[in-house]
This record gives structure tokens, sequence and C-alpha cells, in this order.
């Protein structure tokens, strides 16, 4: 290897020697001059230069050193182990350093797009119109509006609970939270439909519902529309509720005196409705909207139904419909009367009034009618077992006193038990505890005098 280097370094000595020379001589040969020592020179190397002499061309010095430095394993520089993102672990599974987010020109790790800032100058090229953090767009929830079947679904369920709880701020929270939208007239027409279906109670507790709903969710407008809604319905309605014009006219003038809806819309509807109904319920209204006391009594309109009315007036009431009863001798309108009252608790006075009235009439006709009666209740479960036998028992406590009016009240009583019991709905226990009151009477002189008990025949 080094003998190649020398021999090709005095190749290209002797040719540039020959060059070099060679110029001057024929530069000098030109200007007539004589032959110098150095064409001597190059005369006498040619001389000596062998014909079949093997020439070898010198290699270039960068192409052996490139070549050389290729063949041998690359040696790794500080600066080059400090650019790596291989791990510098010995004991690593050889994997990028922070999970290929180290190091320039890298990817950044899985995810880091979502990270970078948002360039909030237009002039950025990153610059996105449509970002979220651009401060020109807001996000808004969006909640579907419900629709009518499932409406109706869920709002006559709340109406049905509230007629249990009868807690109207509940019953509006429930409301309040569905996503109702612009359907808010649906609520009015559901309430009053189901409020047909039940007792004057329940009526009273919807329009007490309301008033409610037009103070906080449901504008004077909506109200409007649901009754103006039921106005049109009456035909259907009418069907499952024959005195439906009669209901929907007294929640128009309740709603009226509530404030919830305007009289301005009655006198409208009157001007404009067609449907025979409809105009029924309108006049309605107008009747009991005629004056200002009119107005003040519509609180009532509903009547004062179960556990609030007085005792007082509850027992004056089932005395009236006894009455009724022994006029018309129509059991099922005495218990249609006896079903709206709403005071299954208070039952047992029915039972009391009926006994004492027959007691009182002597009759034995009055007593067959008061049985007829007491048989059908029992027959319809209208008047529990319970009820029943709380009834007979007050009256066995008080034959004391009744006998101060009736004094053969003991034998009538008697009598009157002893016809119930054929019927059923006098138990076992009740004629074993009847009362019987012994007579005090003189006797013939074999006696001697005494007094003897006696018990009355039946």
């Amino acid at each position: 290897m080094s003998n190649g280097v020398v021999a090709g370094d005095e190749a290209m000595g002797e040719t540039s020697l020959l060059n070099g020379f060679g110029s001057h001589g024929s530069a000098g040969a030109e200007n007539g001059h004589a032959t110098s020592p150095i064409l001597k020179l190059e005369k006498n190397v040619k001389e000596n230069h062998a014909p079949n002499r093997i020439k070898r061309k010198a290699k270039r010095l960068t192409k052996f050193l490139a070549k050389d430095v290729m063949t041998e394993p690359p040696t790794l520089t500080l600066r080059h182990l400090k650019n790596s993102r291989k791990s510098r672990n010995a004991v690593g599974r050889g994997l990028p350093k922070k999970g290929g987010a180290g190091g320039k020109g890298t990817w950044g790790s899985y995810g880091s797009e979502l990270l970078t800032d948002v360039a909030l100058d237009y002039r950025d090229p990153n610059y996105d119109s449509e970002s979220l953090e651009n401060g020109n767009i807001h996000l808004e929830s969006i909640i579907p509006e419900m629709t009518e079947e499932e409406i109706k679904k869920q709002v006559e369920g709340v109406v049905l609970e509230y007629f249990e709880h009868g807690d109207a701020g509940e019953a509006m929270s429930a409301l309040e939270e569905m996503p109702i939208g612009h359907k808010k007239e649906r609520v009015i027409v559901i309430a009053v439909e189901a409020a047909m279906d039940h007792k004057p109670s329940h009526r009273e507790m919807t329009s007490v519902l309301i008033s409610e709903l037009s103070e906080e969710l449901i504008p004077p407008e909506d109200i409007a529309k649901g009754f103006e809604i039921l106005l049109n319905n009456l035909g259907d309605l009418i069907l499952d509720a024959p005195d439906a014009p009669t209901i929907l006219g007294n929640f128009m003038a309740r709603a009226v005196a509530d404030d919830s809806l305007s009289i301005s819309n009655i006198h409208t509807w009157k001007e404009l409705t067609s449907n025979e109904f409809a105009r029924t319920a309108v006049n309605h209204a107008e009747v009991l909207l005629v004056d200002k006391i009119g107005i003040l009594r519509l609180n009532n309109v509903w009547g004062v139904g179960g556990g609030a009315q007085p005792v007082k007036a509850l027992s004056r009431r089932i005395y009236m419909l006894l009455k009724e009863f022994l006029s018309s001798h129509d059991a099922t309108e005495a218990a249609r009367c006896l079903r709206e009252l709403e005071v299954p608790h208070f039952h047992h006075e029915l039972v009391y009034e009926a006994i004492v009235m027959a007691v009182e009439a002597m009759q034995e006709s009055v007593e067959d009618s008061i049985c007829r009666l007491l048989k059908s209740l029992s027959n319809s479960c209208l008047v529990t077992p319970d009820q029943m036998q709380r009834g007979f028992f007050r009256v066995f406590e008080d034959l004391p006193d009744i006998c101060i009016d009736v004094p053969g009240a003991y034998s009538l009583i008697d009598r009157f038990v002893n016809k119930a019991q054929p019927h059923g709905f006098v138990s076992e226990e009740v004629v074993r505890k009847l009362p019987v009151r012994g007579r005090k009477r003189f006797v013939s002189e074999g006696d001697g005098g005494k007094l003897k008990v006696e018990d009355v025949p039946s």
C-alpha cells in the first residue's frame, strides 16, 4: 500500500516536471535559444523509461479515506448521544424517551395535539375561526321536547299522584322538570280531563293546581289556549262524563275568580263558538260570574268535601239524604250522594241515623226500606262491615236516651235486628250484644206482692 503511494508520487512528480519543462523548452526553441539542461534531463528520462512498465494511477486520498471510514463501525460522539431519542438505560426496551414526545422534530405523545394552545390571532396560520376558545361561539345544552304521547303519559301520572298526596308544590316541581317546551297548554287539558273522572274534592285540587301554575310555570295565554282545546273536545268528553259541559264551566269560572283566566276570553268564546256543548259550558260560566258576590262564592264551587266539613254539617247532609231516600226509595241515588260526601270514615253516622229514623217512625214499611238501603250499601262495599257494626253499637249505647222519646225503643230495635239479620249485613256479634231491657209490673197476690222481672216477649 505504501509502495503504491510512493510510486504514484514519483510518477506525478515526473509528469509535472515534464509538463513544466516541456513548455519552457518549446518556448525556448521557438525563440531560437540553445537547448537548456532541463531538456537534457527530459531526454534522459525518456530513454531510461521501460516500454513494458506497468503504470499505476494514483488513488485519490478523499475516496480512500471515505471508503476506509465506512468499512469501520461508526463511533457516536457525545453530542450524538445527547440528542438520541433512545433510552440511556442499558436495561431499557429501546423505546423512545418520553413516549416519543422528547426532542426536536418529534411528533409528540399520543393526544398531545389536543393540548396545544389555540391560535387566537387571525393572522396566525394556525388560527381556526370555528375554534371554541375564540370567544365567538357559545355552546348551550339542547333537550328535545317531549311528544304528545309522552306528555300525556307523564303529566297524567303526576296529576294522579297529586290527587293522592295533595301537595301542589311537589306536583309543580315534577312538571317543571319535564321538557314540555311550547306545549304547556297540554298540562291544563290533561289535568282537567283527569279531574272530570274523579270526585269533587279532586276537582277542587285541580283548580288549586291551575291557580299555582298560572303564577309561576304556565302563562295566562297558554291557560286560555288549554281551555279552548277543552271546549272543542267536549263532544268526545261528554261520552265519558255526561255532565262535562257543567264541569268545564265550573273550571273556567273558578279560573277567572283565581285570576288565572281573563273574563274577556269567556265573552269571546261565547261569540265565536258554534258547538252546542261548548256554548252550554260558556253560558254556565257566565251565570256563575254574573256578579261580584257570585265570584266570591266560586271558592266553594266544588263544595267542601272530605274531612274538611264540620261534623254537624255532615250529619245534616246525611239526615237529608235519608229523608230523600224514604221519599224516592232510590237506593242508587242515595249511594251516589253518600259517595260524593267523601267521608268513608264517617259512614257509621249514616247507619246510626237510619236505625234511629226507623225506630222513631215505628212503622214496619220504614223498617223494611231502611233494611233494603243498608243491604244495598253493604253489598256494594260502600259501607264496610266495620262501619256497619259501629253504627249498631252506637244505637245500642244511646237506647236509654232514645227511650225518653220512644218508650218502646227496646222492642222496636229488637224487631229491626231480627229483620236485618236474614239480609246478611248484621254480624253475629251485633246480635249477641243486642240489649234487652226488663220491665217491672205488679203481679197477683199469690206472688206475695213482690215485684217480678219479666222479659219482653219477642
